[in-house]
């Protein structure tokens, strides 16, 4: 499996395209917004879109999806249906965060734990990792081990839960039961920032790492 980061909305999120190198099938990760970008990346590439994953339905991860769903005729999968609230708010969310008016979407399938995505000869695990959002899924590529985390842990800190639904607790529950058990050399692309390891964030992170890990 190969990827490339475009980073998205004047939140710089991390909008991820993931494909298998021997049928070129796509995956779009996040897709919030700009997808002029995200399309120039399928197009340059040569990809084939299969699917759009979604880690949690904030609209800088979610807010472009619905118009890219119908733009390239492909299924919605994610995230967890405890999100739904999130997703059906998309225009709240648009004002909350003064960014371009979105549009909400029903996911062509919800995910919970233990599910699996595909795309070519690709196979993604799902992890439910709640606490930045209720529903907040993880993509876990065990062959490459590479993790796809949203706004779950970030290089030197973890998601804010200070918004509907937050819950500080579970999130710290969530990196060091869910994540850092899959091993140090895992490779995680955030939501927002430079990529890390698991081990680096397992040693250094201030708030999961360390005397507190």
């Amino acid at each position: 499996m190969r990827y490339t980061i475009v980073p998205v909305t004047p939140l710089e999120q991390n909008c991820s395209i993931l494909w298998c190198e021997n049928t070129r099938q796509a995956a779009v990760v996040d897709a919030g917004g700009d997808l002029d970008r995200i399309l120039a990346v399928l197009e340059r590439e040569k990809l084939i879109p299969a699917t759009l994953l979604v880690t949690h339905g904030h609209i800088d991860h979610a807010g472009g999806v619905a118009e890219l769903a119908e733009l390239l005729e492909v299924p919605i999968e994610g995230p967890g249906e405890a999100d739904r609230f999130w997703i059906e708010g998309m225009a709240q969310q648009s004002r909350m965060f003064g960014l371009a008016q979105a549009r909400p979407f029903e996911p062509t399938r919800w995910l919970k734990e233990g599910d699996r995505v595909r795309f070519g000869e690709v196979e993604l695990e799902v992890l439910h990792c709640p606490g930045h959002t209720p529903g907040h899924v993880a993509f876990y590529h065990r062959p490459g081990r590479l993790l796809v985390v949203g706004d779950i842990l970030f290089q030197g800190s973890v998601g804010r839960t200070d918004l509907p639904g937050g819950d500080q607790e579970a999130l710290l529950a969530s990196i060091r039961e869910k994540l850092f058990p899959l091993g140090d050399e895992v490779d995680f692309i955030p939501g927002h920032g430079p990529m890390s390891t698991l081990g680096e964030e397992r040693r250094f992170n201030p708030f999961v790492g360390g005397r507190f890990g």
